[in-house]
């Protein structure tokens, strides 16, 4: 099939680096590819606390823009630590120029990019689910959303309670210092979280501006230091003279159990309301279990990180694991091709070593799903029970991941 202009569906599109000169153009196919108002996203750019466009690609047809993608310079902490990773975001093809592989070219220059750059993992968050997977991202980490009705929300008499925690509520940008020092001690010790800096809290606050109500910050310390904070939004809501209020968690932290209950505990007391939202939550959050029937709350689990593996043996090399692992893998990689090949991975909580081999393959598999099982929380069994990857060596999928498993289930919480 070609289109109006005779060209075919897969045309050697010209991709380069953006320049000021594109910014219009920029601007208005990410907003139409992702139904985004312009104002709104130009803000958005400008707000945003990793704005540099020195690392944004275009594809042109002719003169003109017609698809734009980009990296941002990230530290992520995975298993080994945090660690330096581009983070792909503002993907979008101008919609008559879609299926014609104008994203795949974006895409083979942008990986070859970032490992040009040492960049031995690229994450990305997912619009639309069923496309980087051919671009070799796996989804790596899922979350939840969670609901519960106030006056489903009582807690166990047993939850862990501590005398002498003071709660302190106030506007979110008041609460910057406690927010940035308690998020940083907690992003180091979860994998999947992002770095962030006081302009990362700021653009997740948003602006102060006359008469608009800014989030609030619940932060719960001791005499010395603060041990939890949640972010959160009120909205008022009235049926027939009741009040149906709803308090919406943008995101919650505790460094222990007792700080924990003292956050719930504030947020399913506030008078007016008759339901808590929360956004953002790990899977592996004990609320449920705090709760005298943790079966009343609603959840909803959704995928958020996309991992991919850019220099494959350098990013499994680096990598902690749990157990002991002797394993020959056949990996195929269509848009990095320097993955590609037969490689033999010796790990172990020791350190790990990943050599190119002539030996037969235990596991054939493809690049996205070991970006998937990078994380701990997606297990490579569960690949092979769908039919994505062959295993020839029975027992080998299951000592991979037995090596590959993580205690605490991965948690991002931070779109980008």
């Amino acid at each position: 099939m070609v289109d109006s202009a005779g060209r075919g569906p897969d045309p050697a599109w010209t991709v380069r680096a953006y320049t000021e000169a594109d910014h219009p153009a920029y601007t208005r196919v990410i907003s139409e590819a992702l139904l985004l108002d312009r104002a709104g996203f130009r803000r958005h750019t400008e707000l945003h606390p990793v704005s540099d466009h020195g690392r944004v690609l275009v594809a042109t047809d002719g003169q003109r823009v017609v698809g734009t993608a980009q990296a941002l310079e990230l530290e992520l902490t995975l298993p080994q630590g945090p660690r330096p990773v581009a983070g792909i975001t503002a993907v979008g093809v101008w919609p008559t120029h879609r299926r014609r592989g104008v994203l795949s070219a974006l895409m083979r220059r942008q990986i070859a990019d970032a490992h040009e750059r040492g960049e031995k993992v690229a994450a990305l968050w997912s619009s639309e689910g069923g496309i980087y997977d051919r671009f070799g991202y796996g989804q790596a980490v899922f979350e939840q959303a969670v609901g519960v009705d106030r006056r489903d929300a009582r807690l166990r008499s047993e939850v862990p309670r501590e005398e002498g925690l003071s709660t302190e509520l106030r506007e979110a940008h008041h609460a910057l210092p406690d927010l940035l020092a308690l998020y940083r001690k907690l992003a180091r010790g979860r994998v999947g979280q992002i770095a962030r800096t006081v302009p990362w809290f700021e653009y997740l606050i948003g602006p102060q501006e006359e008469g608009r109500n800014e989030p609030l910050a619940v932060v719960v310390r001791d005499a010395d230091a603060p041990r939890g904070y949640a972010l959160y939004r009120t909205e008022s809501h009235w049926d027939g003279g009741l009040p149906r209020g709803k308090v919406v968690v943008q995101e919650l932290g505790a460094l222990d159990p007792p700080a924990r209950t003292a956050l719930y505990e504030h947020l399913f007391s506030r008078d007016l309301t008759t339901r808590v939202e929360f956004a953002h939550l790990p899977l592996d959050e004990p609320l449920p279990l705090m709760l005298e029937d943790g079966r009343l709350l609603r959840r909803g689990t959704y995928d958020s990180l996309w991992l991919r593996l850019v220099d494959l043996p350098a990013a499994l090399a680096e990598r902690t694991w749990a157990a002991p692992v002797d394993a020959v893998l056949a990996v195929t990689d269509r848009y990095a091709p320097w993955n590609e090949g037969t490689w033999r991975l010796r790990a172990g909580p020791e350190g790990a070593t990943v050599e190119s081999t002539d030996r037969a393959p235990e596991v054939s598999l493809d690049a996205a799903h070991l970006g998937a099982a990078y994380l701990g929380q997606v297990r490579l069994s569960n690949h092979r029970a769908a039919g994505a990857l062959t295993e020839h060596e029975p027992g080998t999928v299951e000592r991979l991941d037995t090596a590959l498993f993580r205690p605490a289930a991965p948690y991002c919480g931070t779109a980008f």
